[in-house]
């Protein structure tokens, strides 16, 4: 039986301003990527966030970003490797704090935004990122893009790269993420994105932008908490891939 692991960015929300229900999609998700407060995230929205996943047996990962709460991480920091390795063992530090204070452990790592785009290429931020969290000293997993030089980075100082498909983004034929400055970058067709997944998970391949079938080896979905009908989607694709004969379980 194929198994693979449905993940999710939470704990977004930041005092008065909401961003998702995190408490509805955990009923379809087996991993949690909660924000450590440098992209978005309030201590007490964290925290509540830790709660809800211990509370619904879901894996907590930090979800580690730029420190741009204003452009909510998705923009490049062109900041030295100490400052952003720094940067990355203070959330990690914070989160698991909070998430101890929950009675949860952080289990992974997942960069957000920028920083996991960044990382696919840049070498000296992805090695940055790599070393912080080994200095953390629990070898974390990593969730990142298949390909990616972090993901080689990763693997070569002996943590485990995990990769991941996101269900609600178009790819490029080279298999990168269509950029969200492009028209199609996300997709809101509950149906095509439950179809593509189920291809993903049962044959390992999706379908492009273009059209094109490209191999995606992941052992992870990405289903994003901040689109439109988010909870929704997340619903429609664990029981998709549930009857196809797909087990949801985390991977680590």
């Amino acid at each position: 039986m194929p198994v693979i692991d449905l993940n999710s960015d939470v704990g977004e929300s930041f005092g008065n301003w909401r961003m998702g229900d995190d408490a509805a999609i955990f009923a379809s998700v087996s991993s949690a990527n909660v924000a450590c407060g440098f992209h978005a995230g309030d201590p007490s929205t964290i925290a509540q966030t830790c709660r809800d996943a211990v509370a619904a047996q879901v894996r907590i990962g930090a979800h580690i970003g730029y420190r741009d709460l204003a452009g909510f991480g998705r923009r490049f920091l062109d900041c030295s490797a100490t400052e952003l390795a720094d940067d990355v063992l203070y959330q990690l530090g914070a989160l698991q704090a909070l998430a101890r204070a929950a009675g949860g452990e952080i289990s992974y790592v997942k960069p957000h935004g920028a920083l996991y785009n960044t990382i696919v290429h840049h070498e000296v931020h992805a090695q940055a990122v790599i070393d912080a969290i080994r200095a953390f000293g629990t070898d974390l997993p990593v969730l990142l893009l298949p390909g990616s030089v972090a993901l080689a980075k990763a693997e070569k100082a002996g943590l485990r790269g995990v990769s991941e498909a996101f269900a609600d983004r178009n790819y490029t034929p080279e298999g990168t993420l269509v950029s969200r400055r492009e028209p199609n970058a996300v997709l809101h067709d509950s149906e095509q994105v439950t179809q593509n997944m189920i291809r993903l998970a049962t044959e390992g391949t999706i379908i492009a932008v273009d059209g094109s079938i490209i191999r995606m080896p992941a052992e992870s979905i990405c289903l994003h908490g901040d689109t439109p009908g988010a909870v929704a989607m997340a619903a429609a694709v664990r029981q998709g891939l549930e009857s196809a004969g797909v087990q949801i379980r985390s991977f680590v």
